[in-house]
């Protein structure tokens, strides 16, 4: 029987900054004992990941990953441009996209001691970023568009459709790479913003000298416009149903798509 519980070893890994596999070898090294362990740590270069825990990642890989009809994406996080494009960085992002594609979203625990060890070994603040995950219900169009840039994954997409085939669901992927929707339809952006933003067009447009029985057909065509670019702090990509299809811009998504439906999709991309 271990000297040590499952909260010490939690409480070694907040108070050092180390994965959960380093923290239990250390305390089993060090019969339990937490300020023994803890120097462990520190003389074998592992509690050196805590002192990075606080600088920026904004760079990264996005991998996908897919099983049977399952898709999945995940963003690994990286301080710089170099370490996101390394080898075991790219490998580890991709095994982690395929195990979740297999698996579901928490089997990403299954590969931290190997995050726990690429952050020692590449001297990194790297760490898990989104993960998306989707198994289309029979019948549905699904596809998954991931866009390549110097050797590594940074934008990529999930879509299932209902009432439409694989193709229709690539050609939505692609529009969404492009232009970023941050929500499928207007009824998902919240509604105390949607009346502040009225408000503010209702009274700008009493401003310019509109007539005032104009002025809710107006406001109304406007608030139309901030639909499709919303850059609110919880919406700030936009209504996917009302941008403007990427394919055919005199059409809006919604239009495009005839009788099929979106149910669902995700984006997730490097820096966002």
């Amino acid at each position: 029987m271990p000297d040590f519980s499952a909260a010490d070893v939690k409480k070694l890994r907040d108070a050092t900054g180390v994965g959960m596999m380093d923290a239990k070898k250390a305390l089993t090294e060090t019969g339990g004992d937490f300020d023994a362990a803890s120097k462990w740590l520190l003389e074998n270069g592992l509690a050196k990941s805590a002192e990075r825990s606080d600088r920026e990642n904004v760079e990264g890989a996005v991998a996908l990953g897919r099983a049977g009809r399952a898709g999945a994406l995940v963003q690994l996080k990286s301080e710089t441009d170099f370490v996101a494009k390394s080898p075991d960085f790219v490998q580890l992002a991709q095994d982690l996209a395929d195990v979740v594609a297999a698996k579901g979203e928490d089997a990403v625990a299954d590969l931290q001691g190997r995050l726990d060890e690429l952050k020692v070994s590449l001297k990194e603040n790297i760490d898990l970023g989104r993960v998306a995950r989707i198994e289309p219900a029979d019948g549905n169009g699904f596809d998954a568009y991931l866009h390549i840039q110097n050797g590594r994954g940074v934008n990529g997409v999930l879509v299932e459709v209902e009432g439409g085939d694989d193709a229709l669901a690539h050609e939505i992927a692609l529009h969404i790479s492009f232009s970023r929707p941050s929500v499928l339809s207007r009824d998902e952006v919240a509604e105390a913003e949607v009346a502040e933003q009225r408000q503010l067009l209702e009274n700008q447009t009493r401003n310019e000298g509109k007539p005032e029985q104009a002025l809710p057909k107006i406001v109304e065509g406007k608030l139309g416009g901030w639909f499709k670019r919303v850059g609110s702090k919880s919406t700030p990509g936009g209504v996917l149903l009302e941008q403007p299809w990427v394919h055919d811009e005199k059409q809006s998504v919604e239009k495009a798509l005839g009788s099929a439906k979106i149910t669902r999709f995700a984006q997730v991309e490097i820096g966002a």
